[in-house]
Protein backbone atom coordinates (compact mmCIF):
# COMPACT_ATOMS: atom_id res chain seq x y z
CA UNK A 1 0.00 0.00 0.00
CA UNK A 2 2.05 3.59 -1.13
CA UNK A 3 2.54 5.91 2.05
CA UNK A 4 1.76 8.80 -0.44
CA UNK A 5 -0.55 11.94 1.59
CA UNK A 6 -3.94 12.20 0.79
CA UNK A 7 -2.83 15.65 -1.36
CA UNK A 8 -0.40 13.52 -3.58
CA UNK A 9 -2.83 11.16 -4.37
CA UNK A 10 -5.22 13.23 -6.26
CA UNK A 11 -3.02 14.56 -9.37
CA UNK A 12 -4.45 12.09 -11.93
CA UNK A 13 -1.48 13.01 -14.46
CA UNK A 14 1.46 14.47 -12.59
CA UNK A 15 4.16 16.11 -14.43
CA UNK A 16 7.08 13.79 -13.35
CA UNK A 17 6.56 9.82 -12.75
CA UNK A 18 8.67 8.44 -9.65
CA UNK A 19 8.85 4.99 -8.19
CA UNK A 20 9.72 6.30 -4.52
CA UNK A 21 7.34 5.73 -2.37
CA UNK A 22 7.03 8.43 0.29
CA UNK A 23 8.72 7.71 3.96
CA UNK A 24 10.29 4.01 2.23
CA UNK A 25 13.99 4.61 4.21
CA UNK A 26 12.04 5.62 7.27
CA UNK A 27 13.00 3.31 10.45
CA UNK A 28 10.44 3.08 13.41
CA UNK A 29 12.40 3.40 16.92
CA UNK A 30 10.96 4.65 20.09
CA UNK A 31 7.45 5.36 18.83
CA UNK A 32 8.53 7.75 16.46
CA UNK A 33 8.89 7.39 12.35
CA UNK A 34 12.33 8.88 11.29
CA UNK A 35 14.31 8.78 7.74
CA UNK A 36 17.48 7.33 7.53
CA UNK A 37 19.76 8.98 7.75
CA UNK A 38 18.17 12.68 7.69
CA UNK A 39 17.09 12.30 11.44
CA UNK A 40 20.27 11.14 12.61
CA UNK A 41 22.33 13.05 10.79
CA UNK A 42 20.81 16.54 11.53
CA UNK A 43 19.92 15.27 15.13
CA UNK A 44 24.01 14.23 15.71
CA UNK A 45 24.92 17.36 14.55
CA UNK A 46 22.70 19.44 16.57
CA UNK A 47 23.51 17.57 19.93
CA UNK A 48 27.39 18.26 19.43
CA UNK A 49 26.87 21.71 18.51
CA UNK A 50 24.86 21.93 22.07
CA UNK A 51 26.74 20.14 24.01
CA UNK A 52 29.92 21.75 23.03
CA UNK A 53 28.15 25.10 22.93
CA UNK A 54 27.26 24.47 26.70
CA UNK A 55 30.37 22.47 27.87
CA UNK A 56 32.86 24.99 25.91
CA UNK A 57 31.05 28.27 26.00
CA UNK A 58 34.29 30.44 25.39
CA UNK A 59 35.03 28.18 22.49
CA UNK A 60 31.51 28.48 21.05
CA UNK A 61 32.14 32.15 21.64
CA UNK A 62 34.68 32.31 19.40
CA UNK A 63 33.70 29.99 16.50
CA UNK A 64 30.59 31.73 16.11
CA UNK A 65 32.30 35.31 15.53
CA UNK A 66 34.98 33.52 13.82
CA UNK A 67 32.55 31.63 11.54
CA UNK A 68 30.52 35.07 10.90
CA UNK A 69 33.53 37.13 10.05
CA UNK A 70 34.65 34.10 7.53
CA UNK A 71 31.28 33.83 5.93
CA UNK A 72 30.53 38.18 5.46
CA UNK A 73 34.03 38.71 4.26
CA UNK A 74 33.85 35.82 1.87
CA UNK A 75 30.41 35.67 0.26
CA UNK A 76 28.50 38.55 1.21
CA UNK A 77 28.01 39.15 -2.97
CA UNK A 78 26.73 35.83 -2.77
CA UNK A 79 23.74 36.52 -0.15
CA UNK A 80 23.02 40.31 -2.42
CA UNK A 81 22.71 38.23 -5.93
CA UNK A 82 20.76 35.85 -4.39
CA UNK A 83 18.36 37.95 -2.75
CA UNK A 84 17.84 39.97 -5.60
CA UNK A 85 17.25 37.19 -8.20
CA UNK A 86 14.58 35.82 -5.92
CA UNK A 87 13.12 39.04 -6.17
CA UNK A 88 13.45 39.28 -10.08
CA UNK A 89 12.31 35.29 -10.27
CA UNK A 90 9.19 35.65 -8.72
CA UNK A 91 8.26 38.37 -10.34
CA UNK A 92 9.01 37.12 -13.88
CA UNK A 93 6.82 34.07 -13.06
CA UNK A 94 3.56 36.48 -11.90
CA UNK A 95 3.71 37.77 -15.47
CA UNK A 96 4.66 34.70 -17.44
CA UNK A 97 1.94 32.16 -18.61
CA UNK A 98 3.32 29.83 -16.15
CA UNK A 99 1.04 32.18 -13.60
CA UNK A 100 -1.62 30.66 -14.29
CA UNK A 101 -0.99 26.72 -12.86
CA UNK A 102 -2.76 25.64 -9.83
CA UNK A 103 -1.26 24.01 -7.41
CA UNK A 104 -3.06 20.66 -7.30
CA UNK A 105 -4.24 20.79 -10.48
CA UNK A 106 -7.15 22.33 -12.02
CA UNK A 107 -9.77 21.24 -9.78
CA UNK A 108 -7.79 21.95 -6.58
CA UNK A 109 -9.37 24.06 -4.40
CA UNK A 110 -8.07 25.88 -1.36
CA UNK A 111 -8.21 24.41 2.26
CA UNK A 112 -8.40 27.51 3.83
CA UNK A 113 -10.14 31.60 3.68
CA UNK A 114 -7.87 34.09 2.54
CA UNK A 115 -8.21 35.32 6.43
CA UNK A 116 -6.83 32.10 7.78
CA UNK A 117 -3.99 31.88 5.03
CA UNK A 118 -2.35 35.37 5.40
CA UNK A 119 -2.66 35.04 8.87
CA UNK A 120 -0.57 31.76 9.14
CA UNK A 121 1.45 33.16 6.21
CA UNK A 122 2.29 36.44 8.16
CA UNK A 123 2.31 35.13 11.62
CA UNK A 124 4.86 31.67 10.38
CA UNK A 125 6.73 34.52 8.22
CA UNK A 126 7.79 37.56 10.46
CA UNK A 127 5.90 37.62 13.59
CA UNK A 128 8.90 38.10 16.63
CA UNK A 129 11.02 40.13 13.96
CA UNK A 130 8.93 42.81 13.55
CA UNK A 131 7.55 42.96 17.44
CA UNK A 132 11.51 43.09 18.19
CA UNK A 133 12.92 45.72 15.27
CA UNK A 134 10.08 47.71 14.54
CA UNK A 135 11.26 50.59 16.66
CA UNK A 136 15.11 49.87 17.15
CA UNK A 137 16.03 49.78 13.72
CA UNK A 138 14.81 52.93 12.15
CA UNK A 139 15.63 54.60 15.30
CA UNK A 140 18.58 53.08 15.07
CA UNK A 141 19.23 54.36 11.77
CA UNK A 142 18.52 57.42 12.51
CA UNK A 143 20.51 58.08 15.64
CA UNK A 144 23.34 55.74 13.70
CA UNK A 145 23.51 53.48 16.66
CA UNK A 146 25.36 50.77 14.37
CA UNK A 147 25.67 52.22 10.90
CA UNK A 148 23.33 54.33 9.01
CA UNK A 149 22.39 53.23 4.85
CA UNK A 150 24.58 54.23 2.37
CA UNK A 151 26.45 56.65 4.82
CA UNK A 152 23.41 58.84 5.00
CA UNK A 153 24.36 61.95 7.98
CA UNK A 154 22.49 60.89 11.61
CA UNK A 155 19.60 62.85 12.64
CA UNK A 156 18.72 64.89 9.19
CA UNK A 157 15.23 64.58 8.03
CA UNK A 158 16.89 62.27 5.20
CA UNK A 159 18.49 60.31 8.02
CA UNK A 160 14.62 59.77 8.80
CA UNK A 161 13.28 59.03 5.45
CA UNK A 162 16.22 56.61 5.07
CA UNK A 163 15.95 54.97 8.07
CA UNK A 164 12.12 53.98 6.76
CA UNK A 165 13.19 53.08 3.36
CA UNK A 166 16.23 50.70 4.85
CA UNK A 167 13.80 48.57 7.06
CA UNK A 168 11.43 48.21 4.67
CA UNK A 169 14.09 47.01 2.56
CA UNK A 170 14.81 44.13 5.05
CA UNK A 171 11.40 43.35 5.59
CA UNK A 172 10.14 43.80 2.11
CA UNK A 173 10.05 42.26 -1.27
CA UNK A 174 13.39 40.42 -0.53
CA UNK A 175 12.23 38.56 2.37
CA UNK A 176 9.03 37.11 1.08
CA UNK A 177 10.25 36.08 -2.74
CA UNK A 178 12.83 34.25 -0.47
CA UNK A 179 10.04 32.07 0.69
CA UNK A 180 7.91 31.83 -2.11
CA UNK A 181 10.79 30.33 -4.09
CA UNK A 182 11.07 27.37 -1.58
CA UNK A 183 7.29 27.68 -0.92
CA UNK A 184 6.15 27.36 -4.32
CA UNK A 185 8.85 24.46 -5.46
CA UNK A 186 7.73 22.47 -2.89
CA UNK A 187 3.77 23.04 -2.87
CA UNK A 188 4.74 22.15 -7.12
CA UNK A 189 6.35 18.72 -6.77
CA UNK A 190 4.27 17.74 -3.59
CA UNK A 191 0.81 18.32 -5.26
CA UNK A 192 1.24 18.62 -9.04
CA UNK A 193 3.74 15.83 -9.20
CA UNK A 194 2.46 13.43 -6.12
CA UNK A 195 6.20 13.83 -4.79
CA UNK A 196 7.12 14.09 -0.69
CA UNK A 197 7.24 17.47 0.88
CA UNK A 198 10.67 17.46 1.05
CA UNK A 199 13.15 19.81 0.31
CA UNK A 200 15.11 17.57 -2.38
CA UNK A 201 11.80 16.93 -4.23
CA UNK A 202 12.47 20.32 -5.76
CA UNK A 203 15.30 19.08 -7.25
CA UNK A 204 14.09 16.28 -9.35
CA UNK A 205 14.12 17.72 -12.77
CA UNK A 206 17.66 18.19 -12.46
CA UNK A 207 18.81 14.93 -10.44
CA UNK A 208 16.18 12.72 -11.65
CA UNK A 209 15.47 9.62 -9.11
CA UNK A 210 19.29 10.16 -7.66
CA UNK A 211 17.45 13.13 -5.49
CA UNK A 212 16.06 9.51 -3.00
CA UNK A 213 19.88 9.17 -2.23
CA UNK A 214 22.35 10.99 -1.00
CA UNK A 215 22.56 13.73 -2.75
CA UNK A 216 19.11 14.55 -1.57
CA UNK A 217 19.81 13.18 2.34
CA UNK A 218 22.71 16.29 2.34
CA UNK A 219 20.21 18.70 0.74
CA UNK A 220 17.60 17.42 3.32
CA UNK A 221 20.13 17.59 6.11
CA UNK A 222 20.99 20.99 5.35
CA UNK A 223 17.25 22.10 5.44
CA UNK A 224 16.80 20.90 8.79
CA UNK A 225 19.74 22.87 10.45
CA UNK A 226 19.04 25.83 8.50
CA UNK A 227 15.50 25.67 9.58
CA UNK A 228 16.36 25.07 13.45
CA UNK A 229 19.04 27.38 13.60
CA UNK A 230 17.18 30.02 12.04
CA UNK A 231 14.41 29.09 14.15
CA UNK A 232 16.61 29.39 17.36
CA UNK A 233 18.05 33.02 16.23
CA UNK A 234 13.90 34.22 16.24
CA UNK A 235 12.99 32.45 19.77
CA UNK A 236 16.02 33.92 21.45
CA UNK A 237 15.03 37.35 19.67
CA UNK A 238 11.67 36.49 21.14
CA UNK A 239 13.10 35.64 25.02
CA UNK A 240 15.28 38.94 25.02
CA UNK A 241 11.92 40.98 24.24
CA UNK A 242 10.21 39.43 26.63
CA UNK A 243 12.57 39.39 29.09
CA UNK A 244 13.69 43.12 28.45
CA UNK A 245 9.53 43.63 28.94
CA UNK A 246 9.32 42.25 32.15
CA UNK A 247 12.01 44.24 33.36
CA UNK A 248 10.79 47.31 31.71
CA UNK A 249 7.23 46.27 33.48
CA UNK A 250 7.72 44.62 36.70
CA UNK A 251 11.58 45.01 37.57
CA UNK A 252 12.18 41.16 36.88
CA UNK A 253 16.41 40.89 36.09
CA UNK A 254 16.76 40.81 32.24
CA UNK A 255 19.54 38.25 32.32
CA UNK A 256 20.37 34.98 30.38
CA UNK A 257 18.77 32.67 32.95
CA UNK A 258 15.78 34.84 32.80
CA UNK A 259 15.53 34.71 29.13
CA UNK A 260 16.36 30.79 29.29
CA UNK A 261 13.60 30.38 31.46
CA UNK A 262 11.26 32.34 29.13
CA UNK A 263 12.07 29.82 26.53
CA UNK A 264 11.76 27.45 28.85
CA UNK A 265 8.31 27.63 29.37
CA UNK A 266 7.15 28.84 25.81
CA UNK A 267 8.35 25.53 24.85
CA UNK A 268 5.83 23.74 26.94
CA UNK A 269 2.90 25.73 26.11
CA UNK A 270 4.78 25.17 21.94
CA UNK A 271 5.04 21.50 22.81
CA UNK A 272 0.99 21.09 24.00
CA UNK A 273 0.23 22.96 21.11
CA UNK A 274 2.05 21.15 18.16
CA UNK A 275 0.76 18.25 19.75
CA UNK A 276 -2.75 19.43 18.65
CA UNK A 277 -1.31 19.52 15.25
CA UNK A 278 -2.02 22.26 12.11
CA UNK A 279 -5.71 23.20 12.72
CA UNK A 280 -6.13 22.74 16.71
CA UNK A 281 -3.01 24.71 17.26
CA UNK A 282 -1.15 26.69 15.03
CA UNK A 283 -4.41 27.60 12.81
CA UNK A 284 -6.07 29.27 15.51
CA UNK A 285 -2.86 30.91 17.11
CA UNK A 286 -2.14 32.57 13.85
CA UNK A 287 -5.50 33.80 13.77
CA UNK A 288 -5.39 35.05 17.93
CA UNK A 289 -1.46 36.61 16.95
CA UNK A 290 -3.41 38.74 13.91
CA UNK A 291 -6.26 39.34 16.14
CA UNK A 292 -3.99 41.06 19.52
CA UNK A 293 -0.99 43.02 16.49
CA UNK A 294 -3.96 44.44 14.66
CA UNK A 295 -5.75 45.82 17.98
CA UNK A 296 -2.29 47.03 19.26
CA UNK A 297 -1.46 48.32 15.71
CA UNK A 298 -4.75 49.77 15.98
CA UNK A 299 -4.40 51.90 19.53
CA UNK A 300 -0.72 52.82 18.73
CA UNK A 301 -2.47 54.28 15.26
CA UNK A 302 -5.36 55.97 17.68
CA UNK A 303 -2.89 56.91 20.50
CA UNK A 304 -0.24 58.20 19.05
CA UNK A 305 -0.58 59.98 15.82
CA UNK A 306 -3.05 59.01 13.22
CA UNK A 307 -1.50 61.90 10.29
CA UNK A 308 1.49 60.37 11.17
CA UNK A 309 0.55 56.86 10.11
CA UNK A 310 -0.96 57.67 6.88
CA UNK A 311 1.61 59.89 5.84
CA UNK A 312 4.60 57.62 6.72
CA UNK A 313 2.56 54.80 5.08
CA UNK A 314 3.16 56.62 1.97
CA UNK A 315 6.45 58.34 2.92
CA UNK A 316 7.79 54.79 3.53
CA UNK A 317 6.63 53.31 0.40
CA UNK A 318 8.29 55.81 -1.72
CA UNK A 319 11.38 56.00 -0.05
CA UNK A 320 11.76 51.90 -0.24
CA UNK A 321 10.42 52.56 -4.05
CA UNK A 322 13.86 54.97 -4.05
CA UNK A 323 16.62 53.55 -2.44
CA UNK A 324 15.84 49.42 -3.20
CA UNK A 325 18.25 49.67 -6.17
CA UNK A 326 21.23 51.37 -4.43
CA UNK A 327 20.63 49.19 -1.36
CA UNK A 328 20.47 45.88 -3.30
CA UNK A 329 24.30 46.77 -4.95
CA UNK A 330 26.94 45.23 -3.15
CA UNK A 331 29.71 46.45 -5.13
CA UNK A 332 32.19 49.22 -3.84
CA UNK A 333 30.06 50.09 -1.06
CA UNK A 334 31.17 51.96 1.72
CA UNK A 335 28.71 51.84 4.41
CA UNK A 336 30.71 48.01 5.57
CA UNK A 337 29.24 48.67 8.96
CA UNK A 338 25.32 48.99 7.70
CA UNK A 339 26.06 46.52 4.74
CA UNK A 340 27.58 43.90 6.88
CA UNK A 341 26.10 44.38 10.33
CA UNK A 342 22.15 44.50 8.80
CA UNK A 343 21.44 43.57 5.40
CA UNK A 344 23.75 40.71 5.04
CA UNK A 345 22.78 39.27 8.60
CA UNK A 346 18.95 40.07 7.45
CA UNK A 347 19.37 37.87 4.10
CA UNK A 348 21.07 35.23 6.20
CA UNK A 349 18.37 34.67 8.22
CA UNK A 350 16.06 35.07 5.92
CA UNK A 351 16.90 32.40 3.73
CA UNK A 352 18.22 30.11 7.20
CA UNK A 353 14.31 30.43 7.71
CA UNK A 354 13.14 29.64 3.77
CA UNK A 355 12.78 25.85 4.49
CA UNK A 356 11.03 26.33 7.85
CA UNK A 357 8.29 29.25 6.25
CA UNK A 358 8.43 27.79 2.92
CA UNK A 359 7.24 24.91 3.88
CA UNK A 360 4.76 25.74 5.95
CA UNK A 361 2.76 27.94 3.47
CA UNK A 362 2.79 25.25 1.12
CA UNK A 363 0.92 23.12 3.55
CA UNK A 364 -1.86 25.74 3.29
CA UNK A 365 -1.45 26.75 0.09
CA UNK A 366 -2.85 24.18 -1.72
CA UNK A 367 -5.48 25.15 -5.09
CA UNK A 368 -4.08 28.61 -4.96
CA UNK A 369 -2.42 29.81 -8.57
CA UNK A 370 1.15 30.59 -8.82
CA UNK A 371 -0.25 34.03 -9.87
CA UNK A 372 -2.68 34.22 -6.64
CA UNK A 373 0.30 32.52 -4.87
CA UNK A 374 2.88 35.04 -5.46
CA UNK A 375 0.61 38.08 -5.56
CA UNK A 376 -0.07 37.13 -2.12
CA UNK A 377 2.86 36.05 -0.47
CA UNK A 378 5.03 38.58 -2.15
CA UNK A 379 2.68 42.05 -2.21
CA UNK A 380 0.22 41.93 0.96
CA UNK A 381 2.81 41.09 3.35
CA UNK A 382 4.97 44.12 2.15
CA UNK A 383 1.82 46.10 2.47
CA UNK A 384 1.12 44.82 6.01
CA UNK A 385 4.37 45.49 6.53
CA UNK A 386 4.77 49.13 5.55
CA UNK A 387 1.42 50.07 7.51
CA UNK A 388 3.26 48.44 10.98
CA UNK A 389 6.66 49.55 10.58
CA UNK A 390 5.31 53.18 9.72
CA UNK A 391 3.13 52.88 13.08
CA UNK A 392 5.56 51.48 15.40
CA UNK A 393 9.03 53.21 13.98
CA UNK A 394 7.32 56.40 12.95
CA UNK A 395 6.24 57.19 16.55
CA UNK A 396 9.26 55.84 17.66
CA UNK A 397 11.09 57.73 15.18
CA UNK A 398 9.09 60.96 16.02
CA UNK A 399 9.22 60.54 20.02
CA UNK A 400 13.61 60.52 19.00
CA UNK A 401 13.11 64.10 16.98
CA UNK A 402 10.83 65.84 19.02
CA UNK A 403 13.39 65.25 22.22
CA UNK A 404 11.11 63.33 24.64
CA UNK A 405 11.16 60.02 26.47
CA UNK A 406 14.08 57.27 26.64
CA UNK A 407 14.36 56.98 23.01
CA UNK A 408 15.79 60.21 22.56
CA UNK A 409 18.43 59.25 24.36
CA UNK A 410 19.16 56.60 21.32
CA UNK A 411 19.01 52.91 21.42
CA UNK A 412 20.59 51.56 24.74
CA UNK A 413 19.22 48.00 24.46
CA UNK A 414 17.43 46.99 20.96
CA UNK A 415 14.92 44.67 23.49
CA UNK A 416 13.23 47.28 24.63
CA UNK A 417 12.78 50.34 21.90
CA UNK A 418 9.38 48.84 21.49
CA UNK A 419 8.42 49.48 24.95
CA UNK A 420 10.18 52.92 25.24
CA UNK A 421 8.22 54.24 22.39
CA UNK A 422 4.95 52.86 24.03
CA UNK A 423 6.15 54.37 27.80
CA UNK A 424 5.19 57.98 25.73
CA UNK A 425 1.46 56.88 24.90
CA UNK A 426 -1.65 56.38 27.03
CA UNK A 427 -2.31 53.22 29.12
CA UNK A 428 1.32 52.25 28.53
CA UNK A 429 1.83 49.20 31.36
CA UNK A 430 -1.73 47.60 29.25
CA UNK A 431 -0.18 47.97 25.71
CA UNK A 432 3.19 46.59 26.97
CA UNK A 433 2.01 43.50 28.83
CA UNK A 434 -0.16 43.05 25.44
CA UNK A 435 3.27 43.73 23.41
CA UNK A 436 4.19 41.04 25.77
CA UNK A 437 1.79 38.47 25.29
CA UNK A 438 2.52 38.92 21.85
CA UNK A 439 5.84 38.06 21.77
CA UNK A 440 5.03 35.11 23.69
CA UNK A 441 2.19 34.18 21.29
CA UNK A 442 4.54 34.56 18.10
CA UNK A 443 7.42 33.04 19.59
CA UNK A 444 4.61 29.90 20.35
CA UNK A 445 3.46 30.25 17.02
CA UNK A 446 6.92 29.85 15.38
CA UNK A 447 7.94 26.89 17.09
CA UNK A 448 4.51 25.14 16.51
CA UNK A 449 5.45 25.95 12.99
CA UNK A 450 8.72 25.09 12.55
CA UNK A 451 8.09 21.58 14.25
CA UNK A 452 5.82 20.85 11.98
CA UNK A 453 8.10 21.55 9.10
CA UNK A 454 11.03 19.89 10.76
CA UNK A 455 8.77 16.71 11.17
CA UNK A 456 8.20 16.00 7.72
CA UNK A 457 11.42 17.01 6.46
CA UNK A 458 13.11 14.40 8.89
CA UNK A 459 9.97 12.02 8.21
CA UNK A 460 11.24 11.54 4.70
CA UNK A 461 7.81 13.95 3.68
CA UNK A 462 5.14 12.31 5.80
CA UNK A 463 2.38 15.37 6.79
CA UNK A 464 1.33 13.14 9.56
CA UNK A 465 4.29 12.01 11.94
CA UNK A 466 3.62 10.69 15.11
CA UNK A 467 3.56 12.82 18.44
CA UNK A 468 6.62 11.82 20.08
CA UNK A 469 8.31 13.48 17.05
CA UNK A 470 6.56 16.99 17.19
CA UNK A 471 7.37 16.78 20.84
CA UNK A 472 11.17 16.14 20.06
CA UNK A 473 11.91 18.84 17.21
CA UNK A 474 9.94 21.25 19.75
CA UNK A 475 11.65 20.72 22.82
CA UNK A 476 15.19 20.59 20.22
CA UNK A 477 14.20 24.06 19.26
CA UNK A 478 13.78 25.55 22.51
CA UNK A 479 17.50 23.81 24.01
CA UNK A 480 19.17 25.46 20.55
CA UNK A 481 18.11 28.25 21.53
CA UNK A 482 19.04 28.13 25.10
CA UNK A 483 22.60 26.94 24.25
CA UNK A 484 23.13 30.02 21.68
CA UNK A 485 21.91 32.39 24.42
CA UNK A 486 24.31 30.84 27.28
CA UNK A 487 27.16 30.27 24.74
CA UNK A 488 27.11 34.27 23.49
CA UNK A 489 27.36 35.36 27.21
CA UNK A 490 27.22 38.54 26.88
CA UNK A 491 27.07 38.72 23.22
CA UNK A 492 24.10 36.77 22.71
CA UNK A 493 22.80 38.63 20.08
CA UNK A 494 26.13 38.22 18.24
CA UNK A 495 26.12 34.65 18.66
CA UNK A 496 22.48 34.60 17.27
CA UNK A 497 23.41 36.46 14.84
CA UNK A 498 26.49 34.36 13.61
CA UNK A 499 24.46 31.22 13.49
CA UNK A 500 21.79 32.54 11.35
CA UNK A 501 24.46 33.60 8.86
CA UNK A 502 27.07 30.41 8.95
CA UNK A 503 23.83 28.47 8.03
CA UNK A 504 22.23 30.59 5.73
CA UNK A 505 25.30 30.80 3.80
CA UNK A 506 25.29 26.81 1.90
CA UNK A 507 21.53 27.57 1.70
CA UNK A 508 21.77 30.35 -0.68
CA UNK A 509 23.60 28.22 -3.35
CA UNK A 510 20.42 25.61 -2.39
CA UNK A 511 17.85 27.97 -3.19
CA UNK A 512 19.60 29.64 -6.54
CA UNK A 513 19.38 26.17 -8.41
CA UNK A 514 16.23 26.06 -7.04
CA UNK A 515 14.91 28.79 -8.58
CA UNK A 516 16.13 26.62 -12.08
CA UNK A 517 14.73 23.15 -10.91
CA UNK A 518 11.37 25.39 -10.60
CA UNK A 519 11.50 26.75 -13.77
CA UNK A 520 12.34 23.59 -15.21
CA UNK A 521 9.33 22.07 -13.83
CA UNK A 522 6.55 24.53 -14.12
CA UNK A 523 7.92 24.87 -18.27
CA UNK A 524 7.21 20.90 -18.31
CA UNK A 525 3.82 21.49 -16.49
CA UNK A 526 2.53 23.89 -18.86
CA UNK A 527 3.56 22.62 -22.15
CA UNK A 528 2.06 19.03 -21.28
CA UNK A 529 -1.82 21.24 -20.39
CA UNK A 530 -0.88 22.59 -23.82
CA UNK A 531 -0.87 19.92 -25.88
Amino acid sequence: MSDKTEEQLDVESPVYETNHEVGENNVELMGMDLHNPVFFFSSLLIVIFVIGTLVFPESAKLAFDSSKAWSIAHFDWLFMVGGNLFVIFCLALILLPLGKITLGGPDAKPDFSLLSWFAMLFAAGMGIGLMFWSVAEPVGYFTNWYGTPLNTPEGTPEAARMAMGATMFHWGLHPWAIYAVVGLSLAFFAYNCNMPLTIRSTFFPLLGEKVWGGVGNVIDTLAVLATIFGLATSLGFGAQQAAGGLNFLFDIPNTINTQIAIIFGVTMVAIFSVVRGLEGGVKILSNINMSLAFALMLFVIIAGSTTLVINGVVTTLLAYAENIIPLSNWIDRDDDTFFHGWTVFYWAWWISWSPFVGMFIARISRGRTIRQFLLAVLIVPTLVTTLWMATFGGNGLEQVQQGYGQLANGITDSSLALFQMLENLPMSSVTSFLAIVLVLVFFITSSDSGSLVIDSITAGGKLDVPVTQRVFWATMEGVIAAALLFGGGADALGALQAAAITVGLPFTVVLIVMCWSLYLGLRKEYVLKQD
